[in-house]
């Protein structure tokens, strides 16, 4: 009974982090006339604010200590804080300025780029149907690179380097809340810098542009903190393979609001290179399923038979 209870929950909170994550081309317009740069520096330094005061509650400060003494382990933190700032920033600069869908696009392929990192970097064997999504994702950039008239680099920047956050998270083996806590510290005094300068060159929107302005403006450390502790809730309480299925919500939503409330441009070429990625997805997904239905058969099959009860003589 827990354990159902738990994994309810645990769909519960998926479906909160990608749904908030899949809904946030909404939120980024809401901050103009701040640029791209601006946004993703206040959610620098906003986020590091409500991790920290999140940390502080929970007290779960002993990591910092034992991260600090391993100059690997810091390095590795500062390449991911790098990497998920180009992230951020091309999502921030690409939502407002009308490549919602393209932005989208990014996150569909993700998996996809992740898989052929796995082989590049990690030495990973493909599966025959991993090989045939490959392939098909391949097309699909191609076609797409035909409708948009180049190449989708907004796609394939922000694909490639969550692929590579995901790879370098790997090897850190961190918490979430922690990892989080450790990355926007890493950029903190960067971030606050660029704030300051911006305010004394006189071109800072924080206090010029009202009070609304400001709250919106911090309130981009919840818009990043809360959906991380969500997806955190959910790791623990719902299958990997249903986590994997829940992702795809994220870049769903965002298509969605591209097409029918940014009312952006989908040409048949376009069409055509998005319904090859998602094809590539549902041969992955099932595949994926699959595999874990068969695991789950054989592990079955391994374990010895539980034995009944002896009955007491009456």
């Amino acid at each position: 009974m827990k354990a159902e209870t738990d994994q309810r929950a645990g769909l519960f909170y998926g479906f909160g982090a990608y749904g908030m994550w899949g809904l946030v081309p909404l939120f980024w317009p809401l901050l103009q006339p701040s640029g791209a740069i601006e946004i993703l520096a206040h959610r620098m330094v906003w986020s590091l604010a409500v991790v920290g005061l999140a940390l502080l509650a929970l007290r779960r400060w002993r990591w910092i200590r034992e991260l600090l003494r391993e100059p690997r382990k810091l390095a590795l933190t500062t390449l991911a804080a790098s990497v998920i700032t180009v992230n951020w920033g091309l999502y921030i600069w690409s939502v407002n300025n009308g490549h919602v869908v393209e932005s989208s696009l990014g996150y569909f392929i993700n998996p996809l780029v992740s898989i052929a990192m796995g082989v590049l970097v990690l030495g990973e064997r493909l599966r025959r149907a991993q090989w045939v999504a490959v392939g098909i994702s391949f097309v699909a950039v191609l076609v797409l690179a035909v409708g948009y008239g180049r190449p989708p680099w907004i796609s394939l920047v922000l694909a490639c380097s969550f692929a590579t956050y995901g790879l370098i998270k790997k090897k850190l083996n961190m918490g979430g809340l922690e990892s989080l806590t450790a990355e926007t510290a890493v950029l903190f005094l960067p971030a606050l810098g660029y704030l300051l300068w911006l305010g004394a060159q006189g071109q800072s929107t924080f206090a010029s542009q009202g009070a609304g302005h400001s709250l919106l403006l911090a309130s981009t450390g919840l818009v990043t903190a809360i959906p991380l502790v969500l997806f955190g809730a959910a790791a623990i309480r719902v299958p990997l393979s249903t986590l994997g299925l829940l992702q795809y919500l994220a870049p769903v939503f965002q298509f969605g609001l591209g097409v029918l409330y940014f009312h952006e441009a989908m040409p048949p070429e376009r069409w055509a290179g998005f319904s090859l990625v998602w094809a590539a997805l549902a041969l992955l997904t099932w595949d994926a399923l699959g595999r874990a239905r068969r695991s789950r058969a054989a592990l079955a099959a391994a374990m010895p038979p539980v034995a009944a009860p002896a009955r007491e003589p009456a």
